[in-house]
């Protein structure tokens, strides 16, 4: 399951209670917090022990600490090519790639590899902790890379994870380069004289005309791209560069949402001026964005 549906059912479970208790609920759109498995994420996963495995990787002779041959890039991260690449394109901070590995704490015991398990990791490169986004982006496809990466771009002291400066033999097998983000409205700071507004205060204009007929109702499941705006034009959250639709109960967004997604039919492009009361208001939880909003939303399907 991936980290999005289980951001969206914690957003569910969340706007459910909110509800309950009679307060309204919030839009919920998910954000990336880190992706599952390996011993790689910032946050959430745990990381596996060496004892899951039945035979351990050995170690290499310099697992303890980088060779005088390594590079070392000005945060401090050390490298060495193994394998050379195919000397092409390389990925960028928010690509997904996909590689094998395997981690070594500078002692000499592995605490994690994608061998072992003999499955792949893929993941965005910006989900993880810093030495591996940053590192990555110095591989391209098919290269395999050492990296000694010091405490402060692993897991910093994070309780249960590996301490200290930590190893990974990396191979690089692909990246998909991720969607750039949509480039912010001219119109994103008010209602334009063009826009229609409904009688709770909703502007909204078709930006694509779709290709269906039937409109969701509130209690419908939609699926969506999506991105949204602050009047002063600050993208605070999209669908598209994370390549990723996302399905939710139409009843279980903010206002604002509810009632725009309903004017829309399948395949339609909508850009909707979500007033505060009908959004996250103008002291909105941490995190959530303040006053009017702007969405561009697509609706790819009914469910």
């Amino acid at each position: 399951i991936s980290a999005m549906n289980t951001l969206m059912r914690q957003a569910v479970r969340t706007v459910s209670a909110a509800a309950a208790s009679g307060k309204h609920a919030r839009m919920g759109l998910p954000r990336r917090s880190g992706m599952p498995g390996a011993g790689l994420v910032a946050g959430g996963a745990r990381p596996t022990r060496a004892g899951f495995f039945s035979k351990a990787i050995a170690a290499p002779d310099d697992v303890a600490a980088p060779p005088s041959d390594a590079e070392v890039t000005s945060s401090g991260l050390a490298s060495k090519v193994l394998t050379a690449g195919d000397g092409g394109e390389k990925p960028g901070a928010a690509d997904k790639v996909t590689v094998d590995y395997t981690g070594w704490t500078t002692d000499g015991k592995m605490f994690d590899s994608s061998i072992e398990r003999g499955q792949k990791a893929t993941f965005p490169l910006n989900a993880v902790i810093a030495g591996w986004t940053e590192g990555l982006q110095l591989m391209s496809p098919n290269e395999s890379r050492r990296f000694w990466i010091p405490e402060e771009l692993a897991y910093r002291g994070m309780p249960g994870r590996p301490a200290g400066m930590l190893v990974f033999d990396v191979t690089l097998h692909s990246f998909v380069a991720t969607p750039k983000p949509p480039p912010t409205p001219e119109d994103v700071a008010a209602i334009p004289d063009n826009a229609e507004v409904t009688e709770e205060g909703v502007g909204s204009r078709v930006i694509e005309a779709g290709t269906g007929s039937k409109k969701p109702t509130a209690s419908d499941t939609v699926t969506v791209n999506y991105s949204g705006w602050t009047t002063d034009g600050e993208l605070f959250d999209s669908s598209i560069p994370r390549g990723e639709p996302i399905s939710f109960p139409l009843n279980r967004v903010i206002p604002g949402w509810t009632i725009g997604v309903q004017l829309m039919v399948e395949g339609e492009t909508r850009r909707l001026w979500i007033p505060a009361e009908l959004a996250y208001g103008t002291s909105p939880p941490p995190g959530a964005p303040a006053g009017m909003l702007c969405f561009d939303v697509e609706l790819l399907s009914i469910d």
